[in-house]
C-alpha cells in the first residue's frame, strides 16, 4: 500500500526577474532579463518571446530587442531567500533546500496540528506571497521526484497535488525528459530506441534499461519511472565541493587586478569541472581582509552549471558587491569554491540550453590545456601583466 503525498517541493517563480519586478513597479508586465554577458534568469514575459536562462546575452537582446537588461544584485536575493526559507522553516522543521529558490518540505506529521497536507500547501503560497511578495508553485505528492515533477508542470504561480492513487495517470505521459538524470544526450538515446514518455520507459525491463543507457543511469531512470523514489527529506544533505585560493599578500590592489585575479581562479575551476564530469549550483566567494578577517559570500545558481562564463558572472558580482569594503579593510586572500557539486549526466535542465561557440571555446580551451598545459593559453586582458597573477593557484578543498 502506497503512503500518502505528503511531500511538498516548493520553487520560487522566475526568481531573479521576479525580485527585480517586486522591487521596481516599472518592470512589471515587462520582459527583464538579470545578466548582461549570460542571461542568469529571465522574466515570464521574456520567456514567451523565447529568452531561456544561461543564453547568451547578446543572443537573448537579438530574440527580444524591447527587454530591461538588470545588473544581478546577489544581497537582494541572498536576503530574499532567507525570507521564504524562514516561511518553511515555520511551517515544519523538516525542509530540504535544493538551492536559493527551491527546496522540499516534509509535512506528514502535521494533520492536527496544521491541516493537511494541501491545506499547508496552500497557506505557504499565500504566505510567500504575503509576506515575501513573490509567486512560488508548489507540487505535492508521496515522492521527491514526483513533487518536484508536479511543481514544474504546475508552473507559474501554480499547486498541483499528485494523489497516490493517480501517480501513473499523472506521470506516465509525460515526456522522458521530465526525469531525473534524463537530458539532452540520455532523451536523445532513448528517442533512437522510440522511447519518448515515461510510461514508454516504464514497460522496459530494468535490464534493458541498463543496456540502453549503462548500468547506473539506466537503472536510477527507470526506477523513477516506476515510481520508485525511496528518498526521504534530508535535512542534513552536503555535497562536496572544489576551490582554490590565491594570497595576495599585504599591498593594495586595483578592482582590475581583483578580477584577473578572480578570472585565473574561475576558469580553472571551471575546467576541473569539466574534467570530472561535474556541474555546481554554489558559487562562494572567500575573502581574507587586511587585518586578517575571514568572510564568505556565496550565492546559488538557478541551474547547475560547469559553463565557465555563468560562473565567472556570478563570481563577479559577489566581488563587486564585496569592492566597497575591501577598499575600506584592504585584502591578503582571495578564494573560490563551488559547492553543490552533481555529475553532469545525471542533472536535467529544465529549460532548452543551446551553448553553441562558448560551449565549443570551453572545450578547446580546456583541450590546449590537457594538451601543453595550462598556461599555453591566456585571456588577452592577462598578457603583460605581472607574471607573479600566474603563479601556481592553491587548491582551498575538494
Amino acid at each position: 500500500m502506497r503512503g500518502e503525498a505528503t511531500v511538498l517541493h516548493a520553487d520560487l517563480d522566475a526568481f531573479y526577474a521576479s525580485v527585480e519586478q517586486r522591487d521596481a513597479p516599472e518592470l512589471r508586465g515587462r520582459p527583464v532579463i538579470v545578466g548582461g554577458g549570460v542571461v542568469l534568469a529571465a522574466s515570464y514575459e521574456a520567456k514567451a518571446r523565447g529568452v531561456r536562462t544561461a543564453m547568451g546575452g547578446r543572443q537573448a537582446r537579438e530574440i527580444c530587442p524591447d527587454a530591461v537588461v538588470v545588473t544581478p544584485r546577489m544581497d537582494a536575493y541572498s536576503a530574499a531567500s532567507k525570507e521564504v526559507f524562514a516561511i518553511f522553516r515555520d511551517i515544519t522543521p523538516l525542509v530540504e533546500g535544493l538551492s536559493i529558490d527551491e527546496a522540499f518540505l516534509e509535512v506528514g506529521g502535521l494533520r492536527r496540528l496544521a491541516g493537511t497536507p494541501e491545506q499547508i500547501a496552500v497557506r505557504l503560497r499565500e504566505r510567500v506571497r504575503a509576506e515575501a511578495g513573490l509567486a512560488i508553485s508548489v507540487g505535492v505528492a508521496r515522492t521527491k521526484f514526483l513533487a518536484k515533477v508536479a511543481s514544474a508542470v504546475s508552473k507559474p504561480d501554480g499547486l498541483m497535488i499528485v494523489e497516490p492513487e493517480r501517480e501513473e495517470e499523472f506521470l506516465l505521459p509525460l515526456p522522458v525528459e521530465r526525469l531525473w538524470g534524463v537530458g539532452a544526450v540520455t532523451a536523445e538515446k532513448l528517442h533512437r530506441y522510440g522511447i519518448r514518455t515515461v510510461g514508454e520507459l516504464a514497460e522496459l525491463e530494468a535490464a534493458t534499461a541498463e543496456r540502453m543507457l549503462g548500468k547506473a543511469t539506466g537503472a536510477h531512470v527507470h526506477a523513477l519511472a516506476r515510481l520508485r523514489d525511496p528518498r526521504p527529506v534530508d535535512t542534513t544533505r552536503r555535497r562536496g565541493s572544489v576551490g582554490s585560493q590565491r594570497a595576495l599578500g599585504k599591498h593594495p590592489r586595483s578592482a582590475e587586478e581583483l578580477d584577473l585575479i578572480l578570472t585565473q581562479i574561475v576558469d580553472r575551476l571551471a575546467r576541473r569541472l569539466r574534467g570530472g564530469d561535474r556541474v555546481c549550483r554554489t558559487v562562494v566567494l572567500r575573502l581574507r581582509f587586511g587585518d586578517f578577517t575571514k568572510v564568505t559570500r556565496s550565492h546559488s545558481l538557478r541551474m547547475p552549471t560547469d559553463r565557465t562564463a555563468v560562473v565567472l558572472t556570478m563570481a563577479r558580482a559577489l566581488l563587486a558587491a564585496a569592492l566597497p569594503e575591501i577598499a575600506d579593510r584592504g585584502i591578503s586572500l582571495l578564494g573560490v569554491s563551488l559547492s553543490q557539486l552533481d555529475r553532469a549526466d545525471r542533472v536535467q535542465p529544465e529549460l532548452p540550453i543551446d551553448w553553441g561557440d562558448e560551449a565549443r571555446l570551453d572545450g578547446v580551451l580546456d583541450t590546449l590545456s590537457d594538451r601543453y598545459g595550462a598556461s599555453s593559453v591566456s585571456r588577452a586582458a592577462q598578457l603583460g601583466r605581472d607574471p607573479g597573477w600566474s603563479s601556481p593557484i592553491l587548491p582551498e578543498h575538494e
